[in-house]
């Protein structure tokens, strides 16, 4: 390896090193200008709860009247809980995913 080989890493390697730095500052300084406060992230804490934990409750409450109404060798309460969770897994995802695009 010559001089001016070493020469263009070491540069190469210094531009991407700035453009790093820049994008942590430009975040920075917009998380600065935004200033989320203590109640949004106690509001979309509880959103993903409730998000998670509606979808469950809906699921509980049909699986036990299925399981009142209809004979089944399986539990439809037990089933329905999983698949509620699940959905209400994907949903909570979708919120955070979507309020986190701005970032």
């Amino acid at each position: 390896m010559d001089k001016s080989d070493s020469e263009k890493k070491h540069k190469v390697a210094w531009q991407i090193f700035h453009k790093q730095v820049e994008s942590k500052a430009d975040r920075k300084i917009k998380a600065r200008r935004e200033k989320k406060s203590i109640w949004f992230g106690l509001g979309m804490f509880g959103m993903v709860g409730w998000s998670v934990a509606i979808p469950a409750l809906i699921g509980i409450a049909l699986g036990i009247w299925i399981d009142t109404h209809i004979p089944s060798r399986y539990s439809w309460t037990l089933m329905l809980l999983v698949f509620g969770i699940i959905l209400g897994c994907f949903n909570a995802w979708y919120w955070i995913d979507k309020e986190s695009q701005g970032d």
